[in-house]
């Protein structure tokens, strides 16, 4: 038994049991695949994969605790090559943050200066990607950290921290008819067409519960994956907008209006999320202490490394 052979069949389960997209991932080819496959099972004496003919159709209950004790072990071969990373590089290295395009615009600019001033010899990549595709990246260890709101702590896998609560805001071209309609009330806002965020993004979920419970139908005209997109057909005239709060730039905005409704939709909480039980560079922790300072690292790793 080797590592690549633990790599084969975690890949092989993540392609979906897609042969030629293992081989390709792994860069090798699907003969080499198909043998490191057949020698495994032949050393445990069990078959992990469902079969018909040569295709692979799904794990056996052996494949599935198999896949398991597979992974924790991958998993914790990249904890020891944190360890060795932290004593024999120290404060070098490269954090990888998975984001909103909100998050990573609005929320995450002074944390990042303030990151990069105590720790400049690390380098950031940052990938703005939508809240499911977060949730992959984590699990498949091409991120460190995920930040996005509702959807980390669903995901069995991974563990979440509540990171900050916020609500949503209305804006509108400077001198919209809605300007004086305060307090704001959703009678008020379904009279005219609406922008805000896709489906399961961002909140939207709130939204749409708020104008369900009014037995009101809104015309959602446009919607799309980022406030700054949301903002810039709202100043076309074509609709108002339903963004997140910290979204609104008062020194940029300037061609439009934020009218308050929270009173409206339900808040939202965003999260930090990381892989259950892996093991970060000390830098990694101490970035997640800067987005919310009672996430230390010993706070961080109890929970990270419970089974619960």
């Amino acid at each position: 038994m080797n590592f690549q052979q633990l790599r084969i069949i975690r890949e092989t389960v993540r392609r979906n049991f897609n042969l030629t997209e293992v081989a390709h991932a792994l860069s090798t080819s699907q003969s080499g695949v198909s043998k490191h496959i057949k020698d495994l099972e032949d050393e445990l004496g069990i078959e992990l994969f469902v079969r018909r003919g040569k295709r692979l159709l799904g794990l056996t209950d052996a494949g599935r605790e198999a896949i398991d004790i597979a992974e924790r072990i991958m998993l914790e071969s990249n904890n020891l090559k944190e360890i060795g990373g932290r004593f024999a590089k120290g404060d070098e290295g490269t954090l990888r943050i998975a984001t909103t395009h909100t998050q990573a615009r609005y929320t995450l600019p002074p944390i990042i200066t303030r990151f990069k001033e105590l720790f400049p010899q690390v380098r950031l990549s940052i990938n703005q990607a939508s809240a499911k595709e977060i949730g992959e990246f984590l699990l498949n260890d091409a991120a460190d950290i995920g930040i996005a709101t509702d959807t980390l702590n669903e995901l069995p896998g991974l563990v979440a921290f509540p990171y900050y609560r916020w609500g949503h805001i209305v804006v509108v071209p400077v001198g919209h008819g809605l300007e004086d309609k305060q307090p704001l009330t959703l009678d008020a806002i379904v009279e005219y067409p609406i922008i805000t965020y896709d489906e399961g993004l961002t909140g939207r979920g709130r939204i749409d519960d708020a104008f369900a419970a009014a037995s009101l139908v809104p015309d959602v005209a446009l919607s799309a994956l980022d406030a700054d997109v949301i903002k810039a057909y709202v100043e076309l005239g074509l609709g108002i907008g339903i963004v997140a709060s910290m979204a609104f730039d008062r020194e940029h905005d300037v061609k439009l209006r934020m009218l308050d409704c929270r009173h409206l939709f339900a808040s939202s909480t965003s999260s930090l999320a990381i892989r259950r039980g892996r093991r970060l560079r000390g830098y990694a922790y101490r970035f997640i202490e800067l987005c919310a300072p009672e996430l230390t690292e010993k706070v961080v790793r109890q929970k990270s490394d419970s089974r619960a």
